[in-house]
């Protein structure tokens, strides 16, 4: 189903991806309403803001989404920025991935993509990283970008530049259907009261919380604990994406590190000490001058995860509701491309390459 662009255009979720898709579809000229329930608490904040196809190590269609939102990125950061007028942070740093063993570097799975790198090679791009790393890879078309302070920021600025309006505060109970058909959303507002809210199209994307909407979704959550230090401005000018511990330097020396991987922990919010020794653990083998840096702020946050790791994109089993959720940790990175798909399919406007992608990322498609 397509929507008419006259329509009021319902997104489901203020986080990350739901703020470059209503800034995209208000771009085309979409009338659209974002409700959002607590944008703080969405992975968009949480994330280290990697943009890190070839680092992260993907494969197949997910490698290929990754590839072409990294392409997309500067066009669309330089739309965000000019509407919105705040930088978003973007830097084309490079990401090195160490290793024990050149084997292990040689086996990677984009290693084609990256330039392999020896010891002293790697104490070359990584000044100080720990003595246990013996091989290493640059990927220097990989980078990262300031989610967290300036993104997620500027998107809601140049979002309501546009015209989007925003719902803060409101809880999405349940998707309104006749016939089959989405007719609208029953939701609680700030003040407790209970409304219904007509649309005939609107853009789930909840993140973790997707399924509980529509539970057909094989969405669960995965939560990531995280902490940054203050380091030296200029101490780090690679980010380090080690195994189960990543260090991203910001331009004013702030490193975000991450991230635990928690899939039995469900929505149990909060710190745990066995997750913050781990990033600790981390800190120490990848670069223990950082392990004395002092520490600024730790959080915690909640992926949404499918069986293969990769979103859900396009239609959904209910005609009207268009899916973007599940993007689990590369949420950031496919931010881009996201919305362009979505709003190609939105539009029916899609090429095949889009129609490619979008039938690689069906909702269904785990039979």
């Amino acid at each position: 189903m397509t929507a008419h662009r006259g329509e009021p255009l319902l997104i489901l979720g203020g986080g990350l991806m739901g703020l470059a898709i209503a800034h995209q579809l208000a771009r085309s000229g979409r009338n659209v309403e974002v409700l959002s329930r607590r944008r703080n608490e969405a992975a968009g904040f949480v994330a280290a803001g990697m943009l890190a196809p070839h680092a992260e190590g993907l494969s197949g269609s997910l490698l290929t989404l990754g590839q072409a939102s990294l392409e997309r990125i500067p066009g669309w950061v330089g739309q965000i920025e000019a509407v919105s007028g705040l930088s978003c942070g973007l830097r084309p740093c490079g990401i090195v991935v160490p290793f024990a063993t050149a084997g292990e570097r040689d086996a990677y799975p984009t290693a084609a993509w990256g330039e392999p790198l020896d010891r002293p090679g790697l104490e070359r791009e990584v000044p100080g990283i720990g003595s246990g790393w013996r091989a290493g890879l640059l990927f220097a078309q990989d980078g990262q970008i300031d989610n967290r302070r300036r993104l997620m920021r500027a998107l809601e600025r140049a979002c309501a530049g546009l015209g989007v309006r925003f719902q803060e505060g409101v809880e999405v109970l349940e998707l309104l259907r006749d016939g089959g058909a989405l007719q609208g959303v029953r939701l609680r507002t700030a003040e407790g009261e209970l409304q219904e809210l007509p649309a005939q199209a609107a853009v789930l994307c909840c993140g973790a919380w997707s399924s509980q909407l529509l539970p057909e979704l094989p969405i669960v959550p995965v939560k990531g604990q995280m902490l940054s230090l203050q380091g030296p401005r200029d101490a780090l000018g690679r980010v380090i994406f080690g195994p189960g511990t990543y260090l991203v330097p910001r331009e004013d020396g702030l490193l975000v590190v991450g991230a635990t991987s928690e899939r039995e922990a469900g929505f149990h919010e909060g710190l745990t000490p066995a997750g913050q020794r781990q990033l600790q653990a981390g800190i120490a083998a990848l670069l223990p001058e950082a392990s004395q840096w002092p520490p600024m702020e730790r959080w915690w946050g909640f992926r949404p995860c499918t069986p293969d790791e990769g979103p859900l994109l396009g239609a959904s089993p209910l005609p009207g509701l268009w899916l973007a959720c599940g993007h689990h940790r590369n949420g950031v990175l496919l931010a881009a491309i996201t919305a362009e798909l979505l709003q190609a399919a939105i539009d029916g406007s899609r090429d095949a390459a889009q129609q490619a992608l979008l039938a690689a990322f069906r909702w269904d498609r785990f039979g």
